[in-house]
């Protein structure tokens, strides 16, 4: 027997139709924002993500799904979205048509990881990206989206952490005075913030070893080492946030984990899902075009990690709700009243109203037990008394009033209750 491929999933029945629901608000809130839907091919030139996302990050040295293709080309699966986005912008000249460029996507991406709760090989993200204005109110219009999108689709007890990285320069000058300090207590440190000592040493900060905790509690800071511009930067974007009335945790050890970001960054974290406690996360990426071969244009923007939002809306409901799966269940009482049955639902699909029937010629009884468990709103039976009238029997399924109804009155009549 063929089994899914692991580390992947699929989606059906209850879950599903959260997840739709979800997608619609998240949708809606960005269509509010003035964003524009933006999408890009699965598969991407595996460079781009050396170049934009950093060849010592764990994301391409260890979990992009590589291959060579019938042409020589070395491509990947996208394991993330901004560096595609990017790609985009520059080979359409997005910003130069529009010097705002406001987009939103939805989609799904690949890593290879170790699969776990929350977290999958085949993952779904929606995002957002503002490109083209260097000011702190996009990062904030960024976040207020982010924070509107979360809230809208029905997420609860989650916390904004946030963040700067400061300039490049500025950066740059902390990133030696902490390779100085990690230097000094090497041996204290994990392999693997050993290995990043030398390729990604602001990722050690995110550490979740405990040693590794030990000595980053006495570690520079980098926001003591921000340059006035970095500071100016990130103070109006709090300034704008708290104008907002959205609340704030200021974390000093958040440092995202991709080459390309700069100034603010951000995460809004949940207490509820354990170790994989992020949701959403982004910021500032203003060195990424021309990392990619572009000018130099500004940008900011979020993912939210959809498989695991759901994870979080399951346990705040308590389950995935059963959904309705149509309107109006239309029963044939007789075997002459079989094809009728399937033109009277047919009437019904094409004035909007959800219609079903039953296709295995099950008794009276049998239908309407279907149409309990379809949780539609009416049933419409239809036996040889309907078929002589020219009438059907309408049947409100909540409060088992039934009444005849002539079948040029049914649709006014389903509409109006």
């Amino acid at each position: 027997m063929h089994q899914v491929v692991r580390g992947m999933r699929d989606l059906f029945g209850s879950e599903l139709s959260t997840w739709q629901r979800v997608e619609r608000c998240l949708i809606e809130v960005a269509t509010q924002f003035g964003y524009e839907e933006f999408r890009t091919p699965i598969v991407e030139h595996a460079e781009l993500f050396n170049r934009g996302v950093g060849e010592n990050t764990d994301i391409v040295g260890k979990e992009m799904y590589v291959f060579t293709d019938r042409g020589g080309d070395v491509l990947t699966l996208r394991p993330e979205m901004t560096a595609p986005i990017v790609r985009a912008a520059i080979e359409h000249n997005l910003v130069r048509h529009k010097p705002t460029t406001r987009l939103w996507y939805l989609g799904p991406l690949f890593r290879y990881e170790r699969p776990q709760k929350g977290r999958y090989r085949q993952f779904f993200q929606f995002g957002a990206e503002l490109l083209g204005s260097p000011h702190p109110e996009a990062d904030a219009e960024v976040i207020m989206l982010g924070a509107d999108a979360l809230q809208r689709s029905g997420a609860s007890g989650i916390t904004l952490e946030i963040n700067t990285l400061g300039s490049p320069a500025s950066r740059a000058s902390y990133r030696q005075r902490l390779v100085e300090y990690l230097q000094d207590n090497l041996q204290q440190l994990s392999a693997d913030s050993q290995r990043r000592l030398t390729t990604n040493p602001l990722r050690v900060l995110d550490s979740k070893d405990a040693g590794d905790k030990t000595v980053i509690a006495g570690a520079p800071v980098l926001t003591d080492h921000l340059d006035t511009e970095s500071q100016d930067h990130f103070g109006a974007v709090l300034a704008l946030l708290d104008s907002a009335g959205i609340a704030y945790t200021r974390n000093a050890l958040l440092v995202r984990g991709l080459d390309y970001y700069s100034h603010t960054v951000f995460e809004f974290t949940t207490s509820h899902l354990g170790a994989q406690n992020t949701v959403c996360g982004g910021g500032r990426y203003d060195p990424l075009f021309s990392m990619l071969g572009g000018s130099d244009i500004p940008a900011v923007g979020f993912s939210i990690g959809v498989d695991r939002l759901l994870l979080l809306i399951e346990q705040m409901e308590g389950g995935f709700a059963p959904v309705p799966s149509c309107d109006v269940y239309v029963c044939a009482m007789t075997d002459a009243a079989r094809l009728p049955a399937q033109l009277v639902a047919l009437r019904l699909r094409r004035a909007g109203i959800a219609a079903m029937t039953d296709l295995q010629r099950k008794s009276g009884k049998a239908q309407l037990k279907d149409a309990d468990r379809t949780m539609a709103t009416w049933a419409i039976l239809l036996g040889q008394d309907e078929l002589d009238e020219n009438t059907v029997m309408l049947k409100n399924l909540r409060t088992q009033e039934q009444r005849a109804v002539s079948l040029e009155h049914l649709l006014t009549e389903i509409q109006r209750s």
